[in-house]
């Protein structure tokens, strides 16, 4: 018989196996994908994803909680590079873009009345606004950042450049953001004009 440890070991492995499938699930139809789909991309049956999460809600919310901690592990992680700051600030951009664009319906989810999704938005401005901040703080250190640009004013422009439509969808946003993030180079950091 299994011991607590192996249990509790097993039901972890369970609940991230979910929570990749029900990312990969979302990216192809939205929030909206159905239960059986994400059991059927775990690999388990469709009460196992009800045990873990009770309501669509609970799915969305813990999806987006886990990917959130991906950004902010990942800003921790290119701090500690021997990469210029800038550079450190632009992966972790292009990565959030990543984010933004291919999650369809989240920004539905942000705006929705279910109480079981009423944190997401402070998650954003709790977790993602700090990485981001930290970043911004270490190019800006090293002369490379404007030191005007905040961080809360950058995520905003990044999510309202990676909003999809017609005509426009993730290359659209990825180019558009790179030029946002051109023009929050300091000065001293922008390349000359040619001649």
């Amino acid at each position: 018989m299994p011991t607590t440890g192996a249990r509790r070991a097993g039901a972890q492995r369970s609940r991230e196996a979910l929570l990749t499938a029900a990312a990969a699930a979302f990216v192809e139809h939205g929030v909206q994908a159905p239960v059986r789909d994400v059991a059927e991309r775990a690999g388990v049956g469709v009460g196992t994803v009800y045990r873990h999460f009770p309501t669509r809600a609970d799915l969305v919310a813990a999806v987006y909680r886990h990917q959130v901690r991906e950004c902010t592990d990942l800003a921790a992680s290119l701090r500690e590079q021997p990469i210029p700051a800038f550079e450190a600030l632009e992966r972790w951009v292009a990565a959030f873009v990543d984010f933004l664009v291919t999650k369809h319906g989240l920004g539905e989810a942000l705006l929705s009345d279910d109480p079981g999704l009423a944190n997401l938005h402070a998650l954003v401005l709790d977790e993602l606004v700090p990485a981001c901040a930290s970043l911004l703080r270490a190019g800006q250190d090293a002369g490379e950042v404007d030191p005007q640009v905040t961080a809360l004013t950058l995520l905003r422009a990044v999510g309202n450049l990676s909003i999809p439509g017609p005509g426009y969808g993730g290359d659209e946003a990825r180019q558009m953001v790179a030029r946002l993030l051109a023009g929050c180079r300091s000065q001293a950091a922008r390349p000359s004009p040619r001649d």
